[in-house]
Parts: structure tokens; C-alpha cells; sequence
């Protein structure tokens, strides 16, 4: 397997990095952080901004290693991050643009690139976390339309989407695997109702979401009505798979930025924490070359990334956990400081081992589906 980058891909970095630098000065102000309607718009702006200079479809039409090398670059120049375009651009997306009809892939793409439209993403539900396909939410066909009614949670981005990736139960008397579809629901429609959730941050980037007999039109599905579980699959492989790129970049500079503030205020002393943030460096080193390699089989295997994205997302949850423990370590008393960056970050790191499927889950995966182990009965 080469990682190395041709020379066409270098190309395309440095002609990424150098417009990075001369517009990356012009931006405004970043708006408060708990502030989401303030961070659409940001984020949307910045999104138009990339449209506009022809990076907006490179989570898409670009070439996964090229996709890899702009979020390298944008996080490594310290670029607004997707925010609010999360469930958009890394998500539905990607999903529509691999299983979507052309009809679909023209109506909901272009807004999303060009910072036009934000999506949520309704999967999880109060009874239906780690096992996602028990989930309950209903849709019974009414003619061109599906009447949905349930209640999802944990919906991210939901009281600032235009825009929802639904999962809903079409078919209830069959194995609960194969009754699931996939569908793009607009969150203005009747029977819509969202209340944020506060998270421990104090931010509200989830929500409940309520549905109540909500109409869908069926021209909505993406993918065959019952194959949504085979949908959802490509979905969670982009999760997994790269979504998460650019934050292992930044907990790199992060490791860089520890170290830097351990020297000066003493801690740099302690033995055990050098040793500590050396292993993480580590450990974060493997999980760039573990991306890499993750980025050049989907290259070769059609753009989806595959099962190696639950190793990625297994070991990466973690090491950002032990990351973040370690900066408390580092800072001290000013840890609790919730003014810091860092204490907000490390109060976020504690969702990974649950957010984008638990660590259990990761684990029930590599096991069937890497190792080839039997399933529990």
C-alpha cells in the first residue's frame, strides 16, 4: 500500500495552503460558541466561501486522498471547522452522492456546498442507542407520502437544520434490520417539534426531536423502501471513516501546545508525564498513518470507506480521552477554568466513546467483520 502523495496531490496542497493564508486573515470574528443560530451563519459563510473558490465538493467529487490532504491543511492552518455543515457535508452528503438518485444528488447537494442549507441527523432514539435498529419511529405509506410519527434524540444540529437524514421503521413485521428506511425529511414540516438539549458544556448543538404523523414525500427515500439499514451502513463507514480526520490533526498541534505549556509552567519535570504525552504523541502518529490507510482502500474500492474506520474510531475516542486527561494534568487547577478551550474540548471528549457508535459497538464490528469471530447468540 503507498502513502505517499503524487505530485498532482501536492499540487492541490499547495495551491490549498496558499489561498488558506490569504483568506484566512479576512475573516470576522468567531461568533460566541454557545450562540448556534450566530455559528450557522458563520459556518455557512465559510462554507460559501470555500464554494466559491472551488473547494466546497471535495468531500464528495474529490479523490479521497485529496479530501484527506484538505482537512490536513485547513485544520493545520486552525480554518473555521464544518460546525453546523457537520451532518451535511461529512453525512447525508457523502450518503446522497453514493446512494441518492440524480434527481436527489441535484436537489439537496448544491445547497449543501454552497452553505445554503444545514442538515440534522435523526437516527438515535430514547430505546435505541447502540442498537440502532431497534428503533421505533414509524412511517406508514399514505400514497406518494409516508406519515411518520416518533420521537428521536441526541438529533444534532436540529433547532438550526433545514434538512433532517431520517431513520424510520417502514416495514414493523420484519427482522428489525430489514423493515428500516432511509429518508430527507424537512424539518419545517408539520408536525415538527424540536427541544435543544443542554450538554455539559453548556452548549445545545443536540436535540429531541418529536414527530407527530410528519408527511414525507416518498420521492424523499434514498435508497429501496426496507433497504435503509444498508444505507445507514454507508452513512455510520463516513463517520467512522473521516469525519474525524481533521480533529486528529488538531489533537497533534494539540500534544505540540502541552508540551510547550508543560516546559513552562514546571510540570515538564514529572517523568510520568513525559512519558504520557510521548506515547500519545505516539499513538496519534499511528492513528494519521491508520487514516492514510483507511483513505487509500477507499481510493481503491470506490470512495466508501470500509470496516477499518471502527479500528480508527475505536482507538481515536480513546486517545482523545487519555489527551485531554493529561491536559488537566498539565494545567492544573485552571482546568476547571470553562473559559479555556481546553476544558471545554475535555468536557466534549467524554461523548466519543458513546457519539458515532459506542466503543462496544466498534468492537462487536472489528470483531465480526475484520476478524471474522461468530456473533453472540
Amino acid at each position: 500500500m503507498d502513502l505517499a502523495y503524487s505530485a498532482e496531490e501536492e499540487d492541490f496542497r499547495a495551491r490549498l495552503r496558499a489561498w488558506l493564508a490569504a483568506v484566512l486573515p479576512t475573516l470576522p470574528p468567531r461568533p460566541d460558541p454557545l450562540d448556534w443560530p450566530a455559528r450557522r451563519a458563520y459556518d455557512c459563510g465559510w462554507q460559501r466561501r470555500l464554494h466559491d473558490a472551488g473547494y466546497a465538493d471535495v468531500h464528495w467529487d474529490a479523490s479521497p486522498t485529496q479530501r484527506l490532504i484538505f482537512l490536513e491543511e485547513t485544520e493545520l492552518a486552525g480554518a473555521p471547522y464544518v460546525g453546523a455543515n457537520f451532518v451535511g457535508l461529512l453525512h447525508a452528503g457523502p450518503t446522497i452522492a453514493a446512494e441518492g438518485t440524480a434527481a436527489q444528488r441535484e436537489r439537496w447537494l448544491p445547497p449543501v456546498l454552497r452553505g445554503d442549507e444545514v442538515w440534522c441527523q435523526g437516527f438515535s432514539e430514547p430505546e435505541a442507542g447502540s442498537d440502532l435498529a431497534s428503533l421505533r419511529t414509524k412511517a406508514v405509506r399514505d400514497g406518494d407520502e409516508y406519515v411518520v410519527s416518533g420521537q428521536k434524540i441526541w438529533t444534532s444540529h436540529a433547532e438550526v437544520a433545514d434538512w433532517c437524514e431520517l431513520l424510520v421503521r417502514t416495514d414493523p413485521t420484519a427482522p428489525k434490520h430489514r423493515g428500516i428506511s432511509w429518508l430527507a425529511m424537512p424539518m419545517d414540516a408539520p408536525g415538527v417539534t424540536v427541544r435543544p438539549l443542554r450538554t455539559l458544556a453548556g452548549s445545545t448543538e443536540f436535540a429531541e426531536v418529536f414527530l407527530d404523523e410528519v408527511r414525507v414525500p416518498v420521492a424523499n427515500r434514498v435508497g429501496e423502501e426496507n433497504d435503509g439499514w444498508r444505507v445507514t451502513m454507508v452513512t455510520l463507514s463516513f463517520e467512522r471513516g473521516t469525519a474525524f480526520v481533521g480533529e486528529v490533526v488538531a489533537c497533534r498541534r494539540l500534544l505540540g501546545e502541552l508540551a510547550r505549556t508543560a516546559r513552562e509552567n514546571g510540570t515538564w519535570d514529572d517523568p510520568v508525564l513525559r512519558r504520557r504525552l510521548g506515547r500519545l504523541s505516539a499513538e496519534f502518529q499511528a492513528l494519521w498513518r491508520l487514516t492514510q490507510a483507511n483513505v487509500s482502500e477507499a481510493q481503491a474500492t470506490g470512495g466508501v470507506p470500509g470496516a477499518g474506520g471502527s479500528v480508527f474510531k475505536l482507538h481515536y475516542s480513546h486517545a482523545r480521552q487519555e489527551l485531554y486527561e493529561a491536559a488537566a494534568t498539565v494545567l492544573g487547577p485552571d482546568a476547571l477554568d470553562l473559559g479555556r478551550d481546553w476544558t471545554l474540548d475535555r468536557l466534549s471528549s467524554l461523548s466519543y466513546t458513546i457519539a458515532a457508535g459506542t466503543s462496544q459497538i466498534q468492537r462487536n464490528i472489528v470483531a465480526e467483520r475484520i476478524l471474522g469471530l461468530p456473533k453472540g447468540r
